[in-house]
């Protein structure tokens, strides 16, 4: 139990680090990393408030993650909709998002609730997100200009959010089928892909800007 308070914190001072780097080079950062440095906000305030809302007994802090879910696909669909170059693959995104938000809504408030754990966005948000990395990736892969891929901020971004929700879509998909006294287990797993993808993040935005033009015809 000491380790897993323990990781568990770690994984929430983990999330302050990305933060307190874009502020400081806020300055250089383009339209899709101040995206990403809003949804790193956001992602280290939920945690902080979950931890507060356990801290005080409140009954339940399933409606922060709710909200949070919510964030999350505007920010992320955002981040991607200006990474890519591609017509079709930003109306794609646009579209996609906008579906899998207005399914969370419902979800929230038809479904599974506001109080109760939102396994069924969880999941649906993780696939979007491991899709839209994937391609990003692609298009990285298949620029016909020659580029240091390794010093592209958003490559260790996109790759700390392929990590976290690729490895997390199960977590979040069994979260509710299992046995209080094993959830100690996906917890530990949240929060040990929430540390790397933390890390991750933070390279990226101690990346050097880079130029973004794209001669790729596909992407």
């Amino acid at each position: 139990m000491f380790v897993y308070t323990g990781l568990g914190v770690l994984s929430t001072i983990s999330g302050f680090v990305p933060v307190l780097v874009a502020l400081i080079v806020y300055k250089n950062l383009d339209i899709v990393l101040k995206i990403a440095a809003a949804y790193f906000l956001a992602s280290f305030l939920a945690d902080v408030m979950l931890r507060v809302l356990i801290a005080i007994g409140t009954a339940t802090n399933y409606p922060v993650i709710h909200i949070y879910i919510a964030i999350s696909i505007l920010l992320l669909g955002a981040m991607y909709f200006y990474a890519f170059f591609n017509p079709i693959l930003k109306n794609t995104i646009l579209v996609t998002s906008s579906v899998v938000l207005a399914f969370a809504i419902a979800n929230m408030i038809f479904m599974e609730g506001i109080n109760d754990y939102p396994s069924l966005s969880n999941t649906v948000l993780s696939i979007l997100i491991t899709c839209f990395s994937l391609l990003y990736f692609y298009q990285l892969l298949t620029r016909q200009e020659f580029v240091h891929i390794e010093k592209q901020a958003l490559f260790w971004i996109n790759a700390g959010m392929l990590f976290y929700f690729a490895i997390n879509i199960f977590v979040f998909m069994l979260f509710k089928r299992i046995l209080s006294e094993h959830k100690v287990s996906l917890y530990l797993i949240n929060n040990l892909t929430n540390i790397v993808a933390n890390i991750l993040f933070t390279v990226g935005l101690l990346c050097k800007p880079q130029n973004q033009k794209v001669t790729s015809s596909q992407y």
